[in-house]
């Protein structure tokens, strides 16, 4: 059996563009779905205009709360059902920043063959785009949420890129993003190097990577909008 890593979607109405055919062809002959949401996942596949008819797949809901032996517990139905599973993250990848790998840690276990399909992600397109350092990076996925330890934190990312030359990524909450602009150029290094990787593969992309004290006189707006911080 196998479980594919079935990539979607960065930005709306990008599907034809970002997607192989092999990330539509597995979505075609695909039954069974562990996803983070019901209900996005039904309509980004109703988008896709496939002709499946939605109700009769079946979806399991995998998040970040989802008991690990729930999974289990229905991989194993699957598994005895002799039939492929996908997992279909919110955005982009599965597996990366994303619950799915909890599933996909499962699945070895249980002997499936985990394949992995080729598509958009935020993570590796932003380090991509940077012009950062791409043989020697660390993602660190959110930092606190707290001021104090998050300012802490930044500093400490700072100053290991600086020992290490090592491009530091991370990302916040959307409706975070302008907070977390603030907090990194009030409290970085003139001379460290940003780059802010936005709303990545839509109309609407924006990338720009440029000193701390550069970025002080042109602040983006950045609420609501998909990012990912890059420092060097």
């Amino acid at each position: 059996m196998n479980l594919y890593l079935i990539p979607t979607t960065l930005a709306p109405r990008t599907a034809q563009s970002v997607l192989p055919p092999q990330v539509i062809e597995t979505i075609q002959k695909t039954k069974v779905f562990f996803v983070e949401n019901v209900r996005t996942t039904r309509r980004f596949i109703s988008e896709l205009r496939l002709g499946i008819e939605i109700d009769s797949l079946t979806f399991f809901e995998l998040t970040k709360d989802t008991p690990a032996a729930d999974t289990k517990s229905q991989l194993m139905q699957i598994q005895a059902q002799k039939i492929d599973a996908g997992i279909i993250s919110e955005a982009g990848c599965p597996g990366i920043a994303d619950p799915g790998a909890v599933a996909a840690n499962i699945a070895h276990t249980l002997g499936f063959r985990v394949v992995p399909l080729v598509g958009p992600n935020s993570i590796m397109m932003a380090l991509m785009a940077s012009g950062f350092n791409g043989q020697s990076f660390t993602f660190l996925g959110y930092l606190p949420i707290d001021k104090a330890p998050k300012i802490k934190e930044i500093q400490r990312i700072e100053q290991e890129a600086k020992r290490k030359r090592q491009t530091q990524i991370f990302m916040e909450t959307p409706f975070r993003n302008n907070h977390m602009f603030d907090d990194i150029v009030a409290n970085c290094q003139p001379e460290t190097m940003l780059c802010v990787a936005a709303n990545i593969t839509d109309e609407k992309e924006f990338i720009k990577t440029d000193s701390i004290k550069n970025w002080k006189k042109n602040k983006p707006e950045l609420h609501k909008i998909p990012c990912i911080f890059l420092i060097l």
